[in-house]
């Protein structure tokens, strides 16, 4: 569905910089007098007013003074026309860069300014494009479209992303215009993919028909509807205002609409965001009991089917204040779980996940970006204070949370049946890097096959929709290109994560990517050193900066870039990610890793309470300070003697006279015994002794 939207209003807007939507200056009481709103109204430019959709009458109460403090990005958003200016001259200029507030606009389309930084002297600049894929789904049209991209724009490879998206790195500016546009031609978007807005939703990957699953996967794509921008900044900039693929169910367009509770901003192209959308960037995940393949304890809501008896959904429980971000050194900041807010009735997931985002969009922070994520408001607040705040824009009290079983870690990697009589198989790659001729075997396969995609939160891919009789064929294609069934895959390789850090990525300290293949190889040879078996595995993540993306601070054994060749290593996540890591030690050079995983592994072998505690556990009830005490007294494993099945006494009157002189002496039979061989040995070999023959 192709459809117009606003489109020569919006080309005078966008050619036009100085034409302008007013300045934001704090909600407006929902009570505001109808001749203020009226003046509101008429302040608007005419140019920029035809663009407007009015989907709302009032605001909720909100006070915000002329002093208070704001960030320096919060002035570029209140500056730039919804998400518009300065990035549409920026693009039109013959500079291989775009400036500043034009880097933090690009954000919101879906897009970040990188440079190469591996090259010394002036600066190579590209750009990095993220696309957003709701539950990971990629269409055979769009799959195909990006691996040309890659090879046509970009760096010749895709990277799939731990939320379940594409990055295209490497494309230069002049050609973001022609690469954007070909990605929402072809039933794809970055919109929101960045910047501080709802990113991309996560649900369950795999294509499998049930109910809880497809009522998952669905709620997960109207969430993602319901809070994407409506101001059409970006079908302006990329296809000249045209709006592509733009329908949506109606329940959502009713929930959007909605202000009985006063989330909504009055004559605002974007009726939740408003000009100043959210402070920082807001993540959500949707999944059923048990499926913990989305990591939904990090987001900043978690959102739970509940099913009755019969399998049939009846609501949603939901988690919020989950977050992965952190500085170093910088004690006020931290990775927080997300903890119970309630639970709704499944007609209200729309607007009860609306009610959330609104008390974010009123109360996080925005002058201080370190701190502007939810769960530092929760953090302040307290989870009962959060709720009251969110029930008054719900307008109901939230349910008590329903009882969940245990969460599960499910990687859907290997041949499954999608219970539709087609199969789907999931494919482990390596920190989601798809290059080479693994990129070429699998554009091979998808088009041979005419497949669908999912891409898993854990950087993997699935292929959908298969044919029994296609199963053989497809697996022997896939094999010859490395594309390994996982009983083939090492099992550390399986759960292991890195996210991109050097060299595109400005943030990072130190190496992920690039350098989690040979730490996986070195922490394998520590195993076979103290005597682990090859099926035992941790969860290893790794990442070039406090940040998080790849979540080390859920793993067994997260490390974090903390200087050049340099990491803090954090222990205590657990395999089916429902704990939060702790930071274990700082500035472990790339080189001394071993000094430290070896102990460690050492004393999870001998002192575990059964081989089915894990890592994470082991470090969790040892203790952080026994174990740095093992780690600093660490001198090598133990080496046990050798044992020798030596029977030393034929009948039992021999060891009672023996057992008896031994203890005069305080020794055992086997004590005396051995002792006395050893020395009519020596003697024998010194020649003092007679010969046995």
């Amino acid at each position: 569905m192709t459809t117009s939207f606003g489109a020569a209003a919006s080309t005078a807007t966008l050619k036009d910089p100085r034409v302008q939507i007013p300045s934001f200056h704090g909600l407006r009481s929902a009570s505001a007098s109808a001749s203020s709103l009226a003046r509101n109204a008429l302040s608007v430019p005419s140019a920029t007013r035809s663009l407007s959709l009015i989907r709302a009458v009032s605001t909720p109460a909100k006070t915000e003074t002329a002093t208070e403090k704001r960030s320096k990005v919060e002035i570029f958003k209140e500056q730039s026309n919804y998400i518009r200016y300065p990035l549409n001259e920026e693009l039109l200029t013959d500079a291989p860069n775009i400036n500043e507030p034009a880097t933090q606009m690009i954000k919101f389309h879906g897009s970040y300014q990188q440079y190469n930084r591996d090259e010394r002297g002036s600066r190579t600049y590209s750009f990095m494009i993220r696309t957003k894929n709701p539950c990971g789904k990629v269409s055979n049209q769009l799959y195909l479209t990006m691996d040309d991209l890659a090879d046509q724009f970009g760096i010749g490879t895709l990277r799939l992303t731990t939320r379940q998206t594409f990055q295209l790195h490497g494309v230069v500016k002049k050609d973001l215009k022609t690469v954007m546009s070909t990605i929402i031609r072809n039933m794809g978007s970055s919109l929101g993919a960045c910047g501080d807005l709802n990113r991309n939703v996560l649900a369950p990957a795999a294509p499998l028909v049930r109910k809880d699953y497809l009522f998952a996967q669905q709620t997960a794509e109207n969430l993602a509807a319901l809070l994407t921008p409506q101001s059409g900044f970006y079908y302006d900039i990329w296809v000249d205002g045209e709006r592509i693929m733009s329908s949506e169910p109606p329940e959502v367009t009713r929930a959007r609409n909605d202000n009985s509770h006063g989330t909504n901003f009055p004559d605002s192209p974007e009726p939740i965001y408003g000009a100043q959308f959210l402070p920082r960037k807001f993540k959500i995940a949707v999944t059923v009991p048990t499926d913990n393949s989305v990591d939904i304890l990090t987001n900043d809501i978690g959102v739970v089917v509940v099913t009755d008896d019969n399998g049939e959904p009846q609501g949603f429980n939901i988690y919020v204040g989950g977050g992965m971000g952190r500085t170093h050194r910088l004690e006020t900041t931290f990775a927080r779980l997300a903890e119970p807010l309630g639970y709704v009735p499944k007609e209200d997931i729309l607007y009860a996940v609306k009610a959330i985002v609104v008390t974010q969009r009123e109360n996080g922070r925005r002058d201080d970006r370190k701190y502007s994520r939810m769960k530092y408001l929760i953090s302040s607040w307290g989870i009962e204070k959060f709720r009251s705040v969110v029930e008054q824009y719900y307008g109901k009290k939230f349910e008590p949370f329903r009882k969940l079983p245990e969460w599960e870690f499910k990687s859907y990697l290997g041949w499954h049946q999608q219970g539709d009589g087609s199969l789907f198989c999931g494919l482990h790659v390596d920190n989601g890097r798809v290059g080479g001729k693994m990129k070429k075997t699998l554009r091979e396969v998808i088009e041979k096959y005419n497949l669908n995609v999912r891409i898993t939160p854990n950087q993997n891919i699935i292929l959908t929709d298969i044919r029994a009789a296609w199963k053989r064929p497809i697996t022997t294609t896939l094999a010859q290109a490395g594309l390994l069934q996982p009983r083939f895959v090492d099992p550390l390789n399986i759960t292991a994560m890195a996210c991109p850090a050097f060299p595109l990525c400005p943030l990072a300290i130190t190496e992920a990517e690039r350098g989690i293949p040979n730490i996986l190889k070195r922490i394998r040879a520590v195993f076979e050193k103290v005597g682990l078996k090859y099926n035992e595995f941790v969860v290893v993540r790794i990442t070039g900066c406090p940040n998080g993306c790849a979540r080390p601070y859920m793993a067994e054994l997260g490390l974090v870039g903390d200087g050049p060749n340099s990491y803090q290593i954090w222990l205590g996540g657990n395999k089916n990610q429902t704990s939060l890591a702790q930071s274990f030690m700082d500035k472990v050079k790339l080189q001394d890793l071993e000094k430290v995983l070896e102990p460690l592994f050492y004393y999870w072998k001998q002192k575990r309470q059964s081989k089915e505690e894990s890592f994470g556990d082991f470090t969790s009830r040892m203790g952080f300070e026994k174990l740095k005490e093992l780690v600093e007294k660490w001198d090598g494993p133990v080496v046990a003697p050798a044992r020798y099945n030596l029977k030393l006494f034929a009948d039992k009157e021999t060891y009672e006279a023996v057992d008896e002189l031994a203890k005069l002496q305080n020794k055992s039979a086997h004590q005396l015994a051995m002792e006395v061989i050893r020395n009519f040995v020596a003697s024998n070999q010194n020649g003092k002794g007679e010969s046995f023959y």
